[in-house]
């Protein structure tokens, strides 16, 4: 089972940007902790991250044919990006959208999310471990539809 992971613009700045709110670790450290969590579940990894919109839609489609499913975390482009959603929409790959942060209890911007509409769950405010709980998820509803 093959799973991409991606996140979008910022989040290279992990560690340095608002500790507060997103946590001390850095990119490394959520790719290191991720990696361990697919390896524990089974699961083939490789990640993507990029601060260009346009970009995102191209490794989305480059998935097409190549990977299972995409655990996405497109940053600020969850509440702007339409071109992000029709990308996973058009490679119809399950996807689950994760967040560092609680997106539910900020801004009032932050509340809309146009990605949610393409994505079997949402996981949010577990900080970097978060991504193991979409894996998770993710993982085991890859393994239903094969059943």
């Amino acid at each position: 089972m093959k799973i991409l992971v991606m996140n979008g613009p910022n989040l290279n700045m992990l560690g340095i940007r608002e500790p507060a709110l997103y946590g001390r670790e850095d990119y490394a450290e959520l790719v290191r902790r991720t990696k361990a969590k697919a390896e524990a579940l089974g699961v083939e990894v490789s990640f993507y991250q990029s601060n260009h919109e346009g970009d995102l839609v191209d490794r989305i489609q480059a998935a097409y044919g190549q990977e299972d499913g995409i655990v996405i975390n497109p940053g600020a482009y969850t509440h702007t990006s339409v071109a992000i959603l029709d990308a996973v929409k058009a490679v119809s790959l399950p996807t689950v959208e994760v967040h560092i942060s609680d997106v539910a209890s900020r801004e009032d911007f932050r509340q809309v999310s146009y990605i949610r509409r393409a994505c079997i769950a949402t996981v949010m405010g577990r900080g970097i471990d978060g991504y193991g709980e979409a894996l998770e998820i993710l993982s085991e509803y890859l393994k239903g539809r094969k059943e």
